[in-house]
């Protein structure tokens, strides 16, 4: 029995050569654009939150004040999210990182979602206190600040949409060809906005309602619907930077078809296959195969570079036996 063994990586500069490169840069298409963009919408959101948390609680409201403090969870997250670009920027080509630092991202859309997710619970249980023991709200002053905090995320969310969009073409083009994935670090930036927009929105009907008809139950119901929206949706992500940050199998359709070319069209067996992501866009490959031939690596990477170009780095060993099974 004899083996082969390579390593390679094809980073996007390398496509322009036909080659396979070695160094580790695993960072999301249009990554500067969105690190400049998350730091802009920081910055919009921190100068309304103080005034929407002060305006919370001198009305009384606890619509305002849930959507103030939510807010405050968006400033964070937004913050995390530009510190995790500039990191994974800093650290790029750092040898210490063994793939690169594209998972800066995910590690903060990890730690936002979790305080996404106290937040929620912390709104519910003073939105059920409300409920039982009613307080007075200033319900005039309450509704122009919860408009113009509407104001401030629809502002947000403009800066955010187009790197978003750049980043979810790229997550369906790289799902097409190599199941790359999405960047869910500007995943929790944009969405974190547009659940706060929904909560603005909805604290505006409810002091709308409380005001002019006398439904001032609407009040802390509000807070207790967004406390399950903001609930919902860090669970969501929480779970899937989890999988990410802990070497899930990235796509399990891709993984079937990579098994399905190298024993089908390669004729050749998988003995042993680890499928994960490294960054937005970039998936790491390391296989072991057994053929009863000499098999060419470079005829294998070759093919899976020409199937799947988000392999951003593989590892190929072949063994082979004439006699085995």
């Amino acid at each position: 029995m004899t083996h082969a063994h390579d390593h390679s990586q094809d980073h996007e500069a390398a496509h322009a050569h036909g080659v396979w490169t070695r160094d580790h840069v695993f960072l999301a298409h249009g990554h500067d654009r969105a690190e400049k963009r998350a730091r802009l919408a920081t910055l919009v959101t921190a100068l309304f939150m103080g005034v929407e948390i002060v305006a919370g609680f001198y009305t009384g409201s606890m619509a305002l004040l849930a959507d103030g403090i939510h807010m405050a969870t968006h400033v964070g997250a937004l913050g995390l999210a530009a510190l995790a670009y500039w990191l994974a920027r800093r650290h790029a080509a750092s040898a210490r990182f063994s793939f690169g630092s594209g998972k800066f991202g995910d590690l903060a859309a990890f730690a936002s979602a979790l305080l996404l997710g106290a937040t929620a619970v912390a709104v519910a249980v003073e939105s059920l206190g409300r409920l039982i023991d009613p307080a007075a709200v200033a319900y005039g002053d309450a509704l122009l600040i919860a408009v113009i905090g509407l104001g401030v995320n629809i502002i947000s969310a403009f800066i955010l949409k187009d790197a978003h969009h750049d980043h979810d073409h790229v997550h369906h083009h790289d799902h097409a060809h190599a199941g790359g994935g999405g960047d869910n670090n500007m995943r929790a930036a944009y969405v974190h906005v547009l659940a706060d927009a929904a909560t603005s929105v909805a604290a505006i009907a409810a002091l709308a309602g409380a005001w002019w008809w006398g439904l001032t139950f609407l009040d802390p119901l509000c807070g207790l619907i967004g406390a399950g929206v903001i609930g919902a949706w860090s669970f969501g992500l929480i779970r899937d930077s989890a999988l990410v940050l802990l070497d899930a199998e990235s796509d399990p359709d891709l993984a079937r078809d990579i098994r399905s070319l190298l024993e089908g069209e390669m004729d050749a067996r998988v003995a042993d296959m680890h499928l994960w992501r490294l960054g937005p866009g970039h998936q790491g490959l390391i296989v072991s195969l057994v053929a009863k031939s000499a098999t060419d690596s470079e005829t294998i990477k070759a093919a899976l570079r020409a199937r799947h170009p988000g392999l951003s780095h593989v590892t190929v060993e072949v063994a082979v036996c004439a006699d085995c099974p």
